[in-house]
């Protein structure tokens, strides 16, 4: 009897017909009933928990990805007004909500120790990202109007390209070392902890425009097809598994 490792996650790949590229996709992340606990007792991802200044995963700001992305929240910030976005004032005062971070690339700025867009506790229109909740009064989806960090976490889209130029693009789970070096300094228990894993539908469903977003409909299409196609026989993720180890 082998005793499978504690993190075991089962995926699925498939090679797509017009490109070369395989598509792999992790199915116990995607089949998980993972949420966001943003408002509900989120401890954040500092160095210890701090469900109480409400902050989740904005203290430190978000890295954009390129000029496109910064020209983009750019523009979802133009539309906001101080009824909707605490910081407003201070992000025309110090010239705009972005700054160059150390290698070059856009950031939103910090106020007072925590992304110049979160709405801190007390705040009329109330806590949270003003960007996301500026684009849920307007009808739109908030994936349109945030960094692209903010709105993918915590899928992570991986990509390979080999020596001859075939391209692997692997979805999966955001794990604590894909926040660098730095990453296991602060409390990162999103995908960590128990009481992540309490939603009412699937990743896969849950999320469904941002997996789009990120591979495109035939990609996202044929994963549907496989989970439907392998019921119950899915590997539960990690956190959620029973405390017996799975044996294979």
């Amino acid at each position: 009897m082998v005793t499978s490792p504690p993190d075991l996650h089962q995926y699925v790949a498939f090679d797509a017909p017009d490109e070369h590229r395989t598509w792999v996709f992790d199915l116990t992340f995607l089949t998980s009933a993972w949420r966001c606990l943003y408002g509900g007792g989120c401890p954040g991802v500092l160095t210890g928990p701090a469900a109480d200044i409400e902050q989740g995963c904005c203290s430190y700001g978000a890295h954009l990805v390129d000029e496109k992305d910064a020209a983009a929240v750019l523009a979802a910030a133009a539309r906001l007004d101080d009824r909707q976005w605490q910081h407003r004032k201070v992000a025309h005062q110090r010239g705009g909500p972005l700054r160059r971070g150390p290698a070059g690339g856009h950031m939103t700025r910090l106020v007072d120790e925590a992304c110049i867009f979160l709405n801190r506790p007390g705040f009329p229109a109330g806590a949270g990202c003003a960007l996301h909740q500026a684009a849920l009064t307007a009808g739109d989806r908030p994936m349109d109007w945030k960094p692209d960090v903010c709105w993918q976490l915590p899928l992570r889209l991986v990509e390979h390209t080999d020596d001859a130029g075939h391209v692997t693009s692997t979805l999966r789970e955001w794990k604590r070392r894909d926040w660098g070096d730095g990453g296991h300094d602060f409390h990162w228990w999103c995908t960590e902890a128990p009481e992540a894993f309490s939603g009412h539908r699937p990743v896969y469903q849950e999320l469904r425009d941002e997996i789009v977003e990120l591979v495109g409909q035939w990609a996202y299409d044929r994963l549907v097809e496989h989970i439907r196609q392998a019921g119950e026989a899915l590997l539960p993720h990690p956190t959620v598994r029973a405390e017996a180890p799975v044996r294979l």
